[in-house]
């Protein structure tokens, strides 16, 4: 009897854990969390982290440029992100001249501020439950799609009726919008303040704000100084105003205090932020699907483009500068599909996902009225249904999207299945300063091959099969393509915007990249056609679901769905958990923190990836960051180690990045910026032994700042706390 009840022992652990940490919970969650948050250390009342009120900790959190997450950490509008966050803003930035991603920059002055044109800055004023409103809404609602309960443009033309505009007029900057949650069984409407003068005040070189890069991603340990500083402007009165010189920094209502104590493994931790995605509620179907189909197409047709990138950029410094975001953007999503199968592979992976299954079909089938139990068993099996049927559309969709629409750059080329007016848009999304017709080629060859091999030819772009039909080979036809276009130099579309109407309609008809950029369109559409009535389907049959989960709760004597996290969305969010390594198999423990020695011990002057900068080997040899100083954690030898990164039990996902990271007291103790690939399984189930949050810390941002950059001004501006 003794194996059952230890494994049964077990079991409740593991799930008291995955109760405590796992989960990106809603601000409004938080008092049914707060007494989980002080049994684990928190020394903030639960007002001080969120009063919908007043001011409190989480206006402070900023979402930044609509992906990232960001931190003020000044009275005078400094905000805190990831470098990788701003690695677009300081690219538009970089010249050969000056090359800002590779040589770092720190503004000296407020003057010496770049703006960063395009970033966003947007700040959550205040949030409320319009679940009745819309509802009711939705319930008088005449003919229709039947997918209003999750159209963002429903939704907000119902937030514009609902307030009437009022937070509009008169305030400059206000967006409102209204968010769907448990697939519809909740929504919450977001008053939001967005600043679009936003200036770029400094960042570490790459090789501290990426050092490892490619190598080193969704992995641990991490030896990374992933940070970059900007500021937000305002107009006189502090409301958002377009650019202008005669704008002034930002007086924000809240913002951080910096902790230089230290962190222990076991202390606690909490983190803000808008996490993107999750599918906490997938069906073992489609747990499988995604493993199968998205993952696996993902991985293969990225990794050849990937290869092709890397050889190319290495091969020349220009091309470095300009397929620097790209190939980082790609293999950002390359490393999270291989680390979200391994994570599917796990043992007892899909339990939660069955447990959860089985507990609304044990409820649903055990109601008196049989009708009403009927509704949340047909959500289950329309699911299931959906999932089943579209599997070969989807694999066909997967492989076109991966190989050809995001793969091959040029595959955004003008068509005539566009509007005039657009033709110019599309040219420039992708025939812009970072882009190569030559590389491109190179990848189009690579890509369309592998597509052809695994896509049945019957399936193919109909202008893909004439055009190989007519060359014979992938490779005569992508030259044939790229030497024949008007679509991938600046003078060639030059000169076809100096025709006339009806010579350009001849040159859309006849150009061979804009008949098959038009064709790839042609088939994206047809497919994402044929597989939106199964995800309609799924979207009803999850919101029917959810429901049922809801109210199978309730009859337990639970909060309903208010029990469970709701998937994110890229809405304010918090997280808690406690610093801690793990071990990711047997024999390996990783620790927190790592240091400024296993920098050294990574550096390689051969590999791009792990240069490191004579300053910061300086700064390592001599301790300048030792006596005297905040930065450093002293030994009982005298000597002092430098902190890196650490990791922390907190459950976050893609849109946490730059999310602030913080201790019991609320001090700033670190910068959330990647997650281990052994836990990024955790967007459908968290998982306790293995995912972790990989966080810098802050006392590297400020030792960088200090003394690599220099910048003591902006040492000066902020609020450290022992």
């Amino acid at each position: 009897m003794r194996r059952p009840f230890l494994s049964l022992l077990v079991g409740a652990l593991v799930s008291l854990s995955a109760q405590a940490d796992g989960g990106m919970w809603l601000m409004e969650q938080l008092s049914q969390k707060y007494s989980s948050l002080a049994a684990r250390g928190l020394q903030m009342k639960e007002y001080d982290l969120y009063n919908p009120n007043g001011t409190s900790l989480k206006d402070a959190v900023v979402s930044f440029d609509g992906g990232c997450t960001g931190e003020v950490i000044s009275s005078q509008g400094l905000v805190l992100t990831n470098h990788h966050c701003g690695y677009d803003a300081i690219q538009q930035l970089s010249s050969v001249e000056h090359n800002y991603l590779e040589q770092g920059y720190w503004a000296r002055t407020l003057q010496d501020e770049l703006p960063a044109r395009g970033v966003v800055v947007t700040f959550i004023d205040k949030i409320e439950d319009v679940t009745a409103f819309v509802q009711g809404q939705l319930r008088q609602l005449k003919g229709g799609t039947g997918m209003e309960f999750l159209s963002p443009s429903y939704l907000n033309g119902l937030a514009r009726r609902h307030y009437s505009e009022r937070y509009q007029r008169g305030q400059q900057g206000i967006e409102l919008e209204i968010k769907p949650f448990y697939n519809g069984n909740k929504y919450l409407l977001f008053v939001k303040k967005v600043y679009s003068d936003i200036r770029f005040v400094g960042a570490p070189p790459s090789a501290v704000g990426k050092f490892g890069a490619d190598t080193d991603n969704w992995s641990y340990p991490r030896h990374t100084g992933d940070f970059s500083l900007f500021r937000i402007y305002a107009d006189a009165n502090g409301n958002p105003a377009p650019y202008s010189e005669q704008n002034v920094p930002l007086r924000p209502r809240r913002w951080f205090d910096i902790s230089t104590a230290g962190v222990q493994e076991g202390d606690f931790a909490m983190i803000m932020g808008f996490p993107g995605r999750t599918n906490q509620y997938a069906l073992p179907s489609e747990i499988t699907e995604w493993r199968d189909i998205d993952n696996t197409i993902r991985i293969r047709m990225r990794g050849l483009r990937q290869e092709v990138m890397l050889r190319e950029m290495l091969a020349d410094p220009k091309t470095n500068i300009m397929y620097a975001a790209k190939y980082a953007r790609s293999q950002n999503g390359y490393k999270r599909a291989i680390g979200a199968n391994w994570g599917v592979s796990r043992p007892d992976f899909l339990r939660r996902s069955e447990e959860l299954r089985s507990e609304v079909e044990r409820w649903a089938s055990g109601q008196r009225d049989r009708k009403k139990g009927k509704v949340y068993l047909d959500g289950i099996a329309r699911i299931e249904q959906a999932v089943a049927e579209r599997a070969a559309l989807r694999r066909q969709l997967w492989w076109l999207d991966e190989g050809l629409w995001q793969g091959i750059e040029a595959m955004q080329a003008p068509g005539v299945d566009l509007p005039l007016m657009s033709l110019e848009r599309s040219f420039r999304s992708y025939c812009n300063k970072d882009y190569s017709p030559a590389v491109d080629a190179k990848i189009a060859k690579v890509l369309l091959a592998e597509y052809c091999r695994q896509v049945a030819r019957a399936d193919w772009p109909e202008e893909l099969a004439r055009g190989l039909a007519r060359y014979g080979s992938v490779e005569a036809y992508v030259d044939a393509v790229y030497a024949g276009t008007r679509f991938t130099k600046e003078e060639g579309f030059a000169s076809f915007t100096a025709l006339p109407a009806a010579e350009q309609a001849k040159v859309l008809e006849t150009d061979p990249l804009a008949r098959l950029a038009t064709s790839v369109r042609s088939k994206m559409r047809q497919l994402q056609k044929a597989l939106q009535p199964f995800d309609s389907q799924i979207s009803q049959g999850r919101r029917d679901y959810l429901a049922g989960l809801g109210l199978a709760r309730a009859a337990q004597g639970g909060a309903g769905l208010m029990d469970y996290m709701a998937d994110a969305n890229s809405t304010l969010r918090f997280t808690y958990g406690q610093i801690q390594g793990y071990s990711p198999r047997d024999g390996v423990r990783y620790t927190v923190p790592t240091t400024l020695q296993g920098v050294m011990q990574k550096e390689d002057s051969t590999s791009w990836e792990f240069v490191v900068p004579e300053r910061l080997k300086e700064i390592y040899r001599t301790q300048s960051y030792g006596a005297g100083k905040r930065w450093a954690s002293k030994q009982a030898d005298g000597s002092y180690v430098m902190p890196v990164n650490f990791t922390a039990t907190t459950h976050t996902t893609g849109g946490n990045s730059g999310s602030p990271v913080f201790n019991a007291k609320g001090q700033l103790i670190g910068i959330n910026f990647d997650r281990n690939w052994e836990g990024v399984a955790g967007d459908i189930q968290y998982l306790p032994s293995y995912q972790r949050s990989i966080i810098c810390d802050i006392r590297y941002v400020l030792l960088i700042i200090d003394e690599l950059g220099g910048a003591r001004r902006l040492i000066d501006e902020l609020s450290l706390v022992p």
